[in-house]
């Protein structure tokens, strides 16, 4: 059976920093594209960061770029997802996600792409 399980979420002022990391079992994701998406109340969930196969590709929204950093270990089936200099609006539900597509490409950004999900874990920033 496949897990993905998030962790790192926590309460943090305008400013900080968290790293949240997500790590998998039950399948190896090393030809899988790893992406970290985010849901705020109601919102849409959206991307916020992708990497590719072996990490070497990555991409970011808009909103997140020269913040937030992905990397990820296959070694180990984990991936993190370094953000930095936090804003109230990044609060929010990450969710860690695998698609089974190994590239970065035009479907990344959209969720349906994705085929396992963790549960998510709740980033507060305050202001």
């Amino acid at each position: 059976q496949v897990h993905v399980v998030e962790s790192g979420g926590g309460l943090v002022e305008a400013g900080g920093s968290l790293r949240l990391s997500c790590a998998a079992s039950g399948h190896t994701f090393s030809g899988y594209v790893m992406g970290w998406f985010r849901q705020a109340p109601g919102k849409e969930r959206e991307l916020v960061a992708a990497a590719s196969w072996s990490g070497d590709s990555t991409d970011y929204a808009d909103s997140v770029k020269g913040r937030f950093t992905i990397s990820r270990d296959n070694a180990k089936n984990t991936v993190t997802l370094q953000m930095n200099s936090l804003k109230p609006e990044d609060t929010g539900v990450y969710y860690c996600a695998a698609s089974s597509s190994p590239l970065l490409e035009g479907s990344t950004w959209y969720s349906a792409s994705y085929d396992y999900w963790g549960q998510g874990t709740q980033v507060t920033v305050s202001s």
